[in-house]
């Protein structure tokens, strides 16, 4: 069979299974507010006897002010110690207890926590969020010792780790005049002055349940469901939230580039454009199409990097590329590359822009096109096979004020994508004004 006629059969194999998954989808999820202002999302998924909970709260780093940075991370840690009804650890005794599995994480548009358990203790996970989301205590002595955990975990992630460090670095560049430019663990001056009233303030502005969204996902009964949560959180308070502006697309920061020496084992290229975002783009085209042209550009085994740089030239021992195009503000596109031996970094990144301006002057074919949907369409497919995979989405596009609905068209969005619109996207938005570059050598060695 000719490789595009299988491409193609692989496709609408693909696009018939999501679209079978998004009826299946879209006939047992429910979503609805309360009278407080919170949101909730229930999943049915009856195949296995679990349910995973999830609150989702609308702050994280991009949120925190100069001299705060990285307090959302900070607070995330504060929410398994104490509460005003739950002594220090019984809130990780009380989920061992009844089989259960709890964790958060804290990213830069929202903070998140999740319990796992058996369906029936849908009750417990329910009034255990309630209880945190309300009545936080923080003592002083607590707060001192976890702020010591913390500052040791950006030691262990970042400080002693050369590929994050630079990482780290380029994000204050590629982002400018934003949260986004700053770690989410927060820079170390600012966890080592921490105070608790800090913690406790942000606590009090953020956490809410007009800021908030309950997921639940699993073996559940959407009616029964939204009884409980009635009950554990409709009688909780609404709050006066900061304003927030609405999203919109920033104009180009102008090019920025970044020369650094760090203990890295081989030189290492960043780049990255601002690009908009589902939520910025004026038209959701934009958002589809830069998906198929990093698709296009990093897609495995047939795509442009790895067939012309990698192996063809022989220029990157690795490279690859990604749209983050799931955010509350702008998006960003952005190739990592690390230099095969003798190749100099500014040679790597010139092969890589005639590899995008190629795309932008010649659209790829439609065979490259079927390749991409294709993986894309496995990746989402794969993705909601589990109940917490299909919890962390639902999440993710709400913290990005997506209605869930909008997953359930990805298929169909991302089949009307045209070899000339990947093509008007790349000519659009990779262009110098919207790019930061970072190369990243290796710190000579001193001479004994």
């Amino acid at each position: 069979m000719p490789k595009r006629v299988l491409l193609l059969a692989l496709f609408v194999v693909l696009q018939s299974t999501f679209a079978w998954a998004s009826s299946m989808s879209e006939s047992r999820t429910y979503s609805y507010t309360l009278d407080n202002g919170l949101d909730v999302i229930v999943r049915e998924d009856h195949r296995a006897p679990v349910v995973t909970v999830m609150v989702w709260y609308r702050v994280g780093s991009i949120d925190e002010p100069a001299g705060m940075t990285g307090i959302s991370h900070m607070l995330e840690h504060m929410l398994f110690k104490h509460t005003k009804h739950l002594t220090p650890g019984e809130y990780t005794e009380l989920v061992a207890r009844y089989g259960g599995r709890t964790n958060a994480f804290t990213s830069y548009e929202y903070t998140g926590y999740y319990q796992e358990y058996e369906a029936s203790r849908l009750p417990l996970a329910l009034e255990l969020e309630a209880e945190r989301m309300a009545n936080l205590v923080i003592h002083e002595d607590e707060f001192y010792r976890e702020a010591k955990v913390v500052h040791e975990e950006r030691r262990q992630r970042t400080d002693d780790n050369p590929n994050a460090l630079a990482w780290e670095k380029f994000a204050a560049i590629l982002r400018p005049g934003t949260g986004y430019a700053h770690p989410v663990i927060g820079w170390q001056r600012d966890i080592e002055g921490y105070e608790p009233s800090q913690a406790m303030h942000w606590y009090e502005q953020w956490y809410a349940p007009n800021n908030a969204v309950v997921v639940v996902a699993g073996d559940v009964n959407a009616e029964e469901t939204q009884q409980l949560v009635q009950k554990y959180f409709g009688a909780l308070k609404t709050k006066n939230l900061p304003h927030r502006p609405a999203p919109q697309l920033a104009p180009p920061a102008g090019e920025r580039r970044l020369n650094l020496q760090l203990a890295v084992q081989v030189p290492t290229l960043y780049m990255g454009w601002n690009v908009p975002s589902l939520a910025t783009a004026t038209d959701d085209e934009d958002f589809y199409a830069l998906i198929m042209l990093a698709g296009v550009l990093d897609g495995g085994y047939s795509a442009r990097i790895e067939s012309n740089i990698v192996r063809g030239q022989r220029l990157a021992a690795g490279a690859g590329a990604s749209y983050q195009g799931v955010a509350r503000e702008d998006g960003v596109f952005t190739i990592r590359a690390t230099a095969n031996p003798d190749v100099s970094l500014t040679l790597l990144e010139k092969k890589l822009i005639e590899e995008i301006e190629l795309i932008a002057t010649t659209p790829p074919s439609t065979t490259e096109l079927e390749r991409v949907r294709a993986q894309v369409l496995a990746s989402k497919v794969f993705g909601q096979d589990s109940v917490f995979g299909q919890a962390m989405e639902l999440g993710y596009y709400a913290m990005a004020n997506i209605h869930w609905q909008e997953a359930d068209k990805f298929a169909d969005k991302l089949a009307q994508i045209t070899p000339d619109m990947v093509s008007k996207v790349a000519q659009r938005w990779l262009i110098p004004e919207r790019m930061a570059v970072a190369h990243v050598q290796p710190q000579l060695k001193e001479e004994q």
